[in-house]
């Protein structure tokens, strides 16, 4: 039988087996605002479908399908041997879901789903696998790290990195066989999955063969090609969708891993940067602070782990807390963001029930930290509840419920909410026509040819002035970036002149580029903050019409508002955190220097080298990051507009009731009151959450 066989049979099902499920509860509460919202908006949507009217119930019905669709995103980076992958595993309820003694090489980004026990989510895995364009540029570039070596001509550097890439590419082959080459862009689903499946995607461990000399099944099999793995989960104790993406670490030969975790960032809202208790913040870990760097200080939250190490944490967490905002002071991190202490380790003891397992170190250091924080307990679940909450997971959970709820959740609830009120005030006012023709002895007649034309010139209309408006702002944004660009490269080549002019040729110089990042990162605010409110006025144009149209169609006399959508939100601009040459510090610096002969030499070159390692980013920055807000603005205008036609062509085809029928009137009636209820409570809802 062959693996992709074996793929197809049942494993056990996708849910966590540990003995005190019930710990992952205590910590929730700090979504209890974020829950309510969802309850109370799935209550509006239900009251919306049970008032009869077949438009209502379809518009109730799609408001639901996005709801349903809700799930926060918090993306974990972190130190080597911090304990990131052990701390999401505890935070999924599931200790050694994910295995924790990766492979330095593994490269996987593991999205970890996680919905109620009573959701209708389809458990599963899915891994996806490195495309041949992907793989390609890795074995003959050697990565970004061969294209930077390779512009700094240090050809003894690129020689090592391919080498490895070499090494990497046999083992992957030895592991695959003839259809290594096959898998590449292809992915494998799975119905049901256990942590022995998931090792063979994520984990990469030694080669092991059957009987009859074919490796098969073996941990780590498909890790070396992995690029991504989705495991979708369920639990009892956990109220709503949520996701946890575990992320490769950052210190890769070939800084493909970096390319990943930025992409990974990119698409979170959220992010924990999980550090070690004995290493917190260290000189190596530059990379991590720029990645942070580039995120909301509201958006991050700093886990220190592997407290459970240290000889007296009670003693020690304020001096790490203080080393810590020192060093994301110095190097411009989000010097605002929460700092949480814990363990994972701790957390897992209690989950599984095992605190006579503990070490006795571990042991000692939980009981200093235990009377440091008054915790104590009568019973033995008193003491595993106070073990769980010791671990800091409830309050890193508390943490991220706050951001959930102001933001990403917030921001998703509002925008169904509103639609909800549109919905709401559209069908109201439909209802009020028929039932005051009904009244009147009159038959409703409603042009649905014309309706959708109308429509159809305000989304042409709308559409040319946001693509004006971005055609302006993106101009304008290349010059701020160009600006920014050619501004640092002058003063880092200043820099360079000075320094040889003081100190000659014999002591090697180096440069941070911490000054272009924050030029870049201002240019990107400046640019977004300017499409944004282009984009809030031409949505408000936009809404303005629709409300026309509605008056217009049903022969109102009185004002009608409809809501426009909020902007989409700006991903924040992590391509400004990649490694650039000058952070680099190695050997081939030093070679690089030593190299050049003369003044002109050094700042001629210097100025090339580190203009061509920068210009990439000016361009994603400029293309990528401007085309993905450009599109998130064409789509929440589209979908706006297009849930206005669904609306008004829904009520225009209706058939017109029959003249002099006072029942059907006093129903609209009693319709239209229980819309305006419905909207009432929404917008109660809305103004309490602000």
């Amino acid at each position: 039988m062959t693996l992709d066989e074996r793929a197809g049979l049942a494993l056990e099902a996708a849910r966590p087996r540990t003995a005190n499920p019930g710990l992952l509860a205590l910590g929730m509460d700090g979504f209890a605002g974020f829950i309510d919202r969802m309850d109370q908006m799935r209550r509006a949507l239900a009251d919306l479908a049970e008032l009869g009217d077949a438009t209502v119930a379809r518009g109730a019905s799609r408001l639901g399908a996005q709801l349903d669709l809700v799930e926060p995103a918090i993306t974990f980076i972190g130190q080597v041997k911090a304990g990131k992958t052990s701390l999401i595993n505890a935070m999924a309820g599931w200790p050694g879901l994910l295995p924790a003694d990766v492979n330095p090489w593994t490269s996987v980004v593991t999205s970890i789903h996680i919905a109620p026990a009573w959701s209708t989510e389809a458990a599963g895995a899915n891994f996806r696998f490195f495309d041949p364009q992907e793989w390609d540029r890795l074995i003959e570039k050697g990565g970004r790290m061969g294209e930077l070596a390779s512009r700094a001509g240090a050809e003894e550097e690129l020689e090592k990195v391919r080498r490895q890439v070499e090494r990497m590419r046999e083992k992957s082959k030895g592991r695959l066989g003839r259809r290594f080459e096959l898998l590449l862009g292809q992915e494998h689903r799975y119905g049901k999955f256990d942590e022995e499946l998931v090792e063979r995607y994520v984990c990469l461990g030694d080669d092991f063969e059957d009987d009859e000399g074919e490796p098969f099944d073996m941990r780590g099999r498909f890790a070396d090609i992995t690029k991504s793995a989705d495991l979708h989960v369920s639990h009892a104790n956990v109220p709503f969708k949520l996701c946890l993406r575990d992320t490769p670490g950052v210190n890769d030969t070939f800084l493909m891993r970096e390319q990943i975790t930025i992409g990974a960032i990119r698409d979170s809202r959220l992010c924990v940067l999980v550090l070690s208790a004995h290493q917190a913040l260290s000189s190596v870990d530059m990379a991590l602070i720029r990645l942070i760097s580039a995120v909301k200080a509201r958006e991050v939250v700093i886990f220190v782990n592997r407290i459970d190490e240290l000889p007296d944490p009670a003693a020690q967490i304020a001096e790490i807390r203080d080393s810590i905002r020192a060093t994301l002071a110095r190097h411009e991190g989000p010097a605002d963001a929460p700092i949480l202490f814990g363990s994972a380790v701790w957390g897992q003891h209690a989950l599984e029930g095992t605190l006579a397992q503990m070490s006795a170190d571990s042991r000692k250091a939980l009981i200093a930290f235990a009377r440091s924080e008054n915790a104590s307990g009568d019973g033995p679940q008193d003491a595993i509840e106070g073990v769980w909450r010791l671990s800091g997971i409830p309050a890193l959970y508390r943490a991220l419920g706050e951001r959930v709820a102001e933001g990403v959740g917030g921001e998703a609830i509002d925008r169904i909410a509103r639609s909800v009120g549109n919905l709401a005030r559209g069908v109201t006012a439909a209802q009020r026509s028929i039932g005051l023709a009904v009244a009147g002895g009159q038959a409703v007649t409603l042009d649905a040819a014309r309706i959708s034309r109308q429509l159809d010139q305000i989304e042409q209309r709308t559409t040319a002035l946001l693509e004006t408006a971005f055609a302006a702002q993106r101009e304008a944004f290349g010059v701020r970036l160009d600006r920014s660009h050619h501004n640092f490269l002058d003063r880092a080549t200043a820099a360079l002149i000075e320094h040889l002019e003081k100190h000659g040729e014999g002591t090697v110089w180096s440069y941070e580029p911490t000054g272009l990042r924050l030029l870049l990162r201002t240019a990107c605010q400046v640019f977004g903050k300017r499409m944004q409110d282009d984009a809030r006025a031409i949505l408000e144009t936009a809404a303005a019409e629709v409300a026309a149209t509605y008056r217009a169609a049903f022969g109102l006399t009185e004002a009608l508002a409809i809501e426009p959508p909020e902007p989409p939100r700006l991903n924040p601009p992590v391509a400004i955190a990649q490694t650039i040459a000058l952070d680099v510090k190695g050997t081939w610096w030093r070679r690089w220097w030593l190299r050049r002969k003369g003044y002109r030499s050094f700042a001629a070159e210097f100025y090339k080298m580190i203009r061509e390692e920068t210009a990439p980013i000016l361009d994603e920055l400029s293309h990528d990051h401007a085309e993905a807000i450009h599109a998130d603005l064409l789509r929440t205008l589209a979908g706006f507009l297009e849930e206005q036609r669904e609306i008004v062509t829904a009520l225009a085809e209706k058939a017109a009731p029959t003249a002099q029928d006072l029942g059907a009137a006093l129903g609209y009636q009693a319709r239209a009151e229980r819309l305006r209820q419905i909207e009432t409570a929404v917008a109660t809802m809305r103004q309490e959450a602000a």
